[in-house]
């Protein structure tokens, strides 16, 4: 140990002891454990500590405390969001107003999503690939996912529609669309490929999410001629036994990523070792890390429930829509970080980092928080269904089939960014303008205009 310079050694917290990782652990974790689009995303966004202060304290209950501490919550760039959290429990019970308990747990929401992801990685150099992959597919997308329960126990299912159907748009047009801009612009003189293989993946699998969300919505208008109950009925069932199908095909998903295919999606990260391959290494211990993820998902609890609950007089006080807040604000607000991930890598002309970035979370929201919300309603008895209305889920299959276009061809350059992002800023204007009270579908009545045809 005193062979090696102190700034150079890599520290692992754990027991109340900091200590320097061997060779071994460092090759044997750092390079097996299976770093993801999403983890290789985040690391862009977290800060080297200097542990120099930290080893001098004599005691080690206080000095694994402290490491953990400027690990966690100082080891990223975003670790000034954190007052906010605070302040939002604060204005909760002061009553300082509604719409600022809103705000305040937004941009409290927007370190606890990267953070969970850095946490996730940390267990997995503990766990192995297969057991860190399969929490990244389940804990990706967990700020959306929390928030999505809140809303359903509060009976709240538009906001849930709208808040994740707005995770997918801005995965789809505005993370990508910005990444393959920026990216485009950053690069002009280069050539700028991805491998096609995994994007043909991810969008085979929303196009299948996105005919289960069609099928329920052209059942109902192919049964107008019956009683409403009957064909809301039929509907929920259908979009039930669609959710467990998609289900089914998310589980194949993984199956192909962690086990059959791992190759195509670690390839990414792999390209990627030679630039960061100092975040490649353990700084917490497993039982640490694990008690900061619990800690952080409580946290994240917290503040969805905040956010829920005050979304409505959020939406009074500013003026703009339920829909909009949920559609646009939600996602862009919480996937802050991810998507600056995403961005960064476009610039170093990493583009399959970044679309590892963009498109997986997409597919992860599409064919497992999607259908896992529409389960968890069955099971608390509240009514929730695959059919998002007309507007929805014509935004929806628009975005999903221009950014299918979008990739084809294994090129890219700014142009395909713009009008990826064109494309948001319409569905967004739309949504801006949509003051629709909630629960009151956006369907045409077909016979009404039947009748007006006619009269013309």
């Amino acid at each position: 140990m005193a062979s090696s310079s102190p700034a150079a050694e890599t520290w692992l917290l754990e027991n109340g002891n900091i200590k320097p990782l061997s060779k071994e652990m460092r090759h044997g974790h750092g390079r097996s454990h299976g770093r993801t689009a999403h983890n290789v995303s985040s690391s862009s966004l977290r800060k080297k500590s200097d542990l120099t202060l930290v080893r001098k304290v004599p005691c080690a209950i206080v000095r694994d405390v402290l490491a953990n501490v400027q690990e966690v919550i100082l080891g990223t760039k975003l670790f000034v969001l954190f007052i906010a959290i605070p302040f939002a429990i604060l204005a909760h019970y002061k009553n300082f107003g509604r719409s600022w308990v809103f705000g305040l747990s937004l941009l409290g929401l927007t370190p606890l999503a990267e953070r969970v992801s850095f946490l996730t990685e940390q267990i997995a150099f503990f766990t192995g690939p297969t057991v860190g992959g399969l929490l990244n597919a389940t804990c990706g997308n967990a700020t959306e996912l929390i928030i999505a329960i809140f809303a359903l126990i509060q009976h709240k299912v538009d906001v849930v529609k709208y808040s994740l159907l707005g995770s997918i748009l801005s995965n789809l047009l505005l993370v990508l669309g910005t990444s393959l801009f920026c990216g485009g612009i950053a690069n002009i003189s280069k050539e700028q490929n991805y491998d096609r293989k995994q994007a043909d993946v991810n969008s085979l699998l929303l196009l299948l999410g996105l005919l289960c969300h069609v099928l329920p919505l052209m059942f109902r208008y192919a049964g107008v001629g019956e009683s409403a109950a009957i064909t809301a009925e039929a509907t929920l069932q259908l979009s039930r036994v669609s959710c467990i199908i998609m289900l089914l095909a998310y589980f194949g998903y993984l199956v192909f990523q962690l086990w059959t295919h791992r190759q195509l999606f670690d390839a990414q990260a792999e390209n990627n070792e030679d630039d960061d391959a100092e975040d490649e290494e353990a700084v917490l211990g497993f039982w640490s890390a694990f008690a900061w993820l619990v800690g952080m998902t409580i946290v994240i609890a917290l503040l969805s429930e905040y956010v829920v609950g005050t979304i409505e007089a959020a939406s009074d006080s500013w003026g703009i829509s339920v829909s909009f807040i949920s559609v646009i604000l939600l996602p862009i607000v919480g996937n802050a970080a991810e998507h600056a991930g995403a961005v960064i890598f476009a610039f170093k002309n990493k583009l399959d980092i970044s679309l590892g970035v963009a498109l997986g979370s997409a597919t992860q929201i599409a064919m497992f928080v999607v259908p896992l919300c529409v389960i968890v309603s069955w099971i608390i008895g509240v009514r929730m269904d695959l059919d998002f209305n007309i507007l929805e889920t014509c935004s929806l299959a628009l975005a999903i089939i221009v950014t299918a276009f979008t990739l084809q061809d294994g090129t890219s350059h700014y142009i395909k960014g713009l009008v990826l992002l064109l494309c948001y800023i319409v569905i967004g204007a739309c949504f801006f303008v949509s003051n629709r009270p909630q629960n009151q579908p956006n369907g045409v009545n077909l016979g009404s205009s039947t009748e007006g045809i006619m009269r013309i």
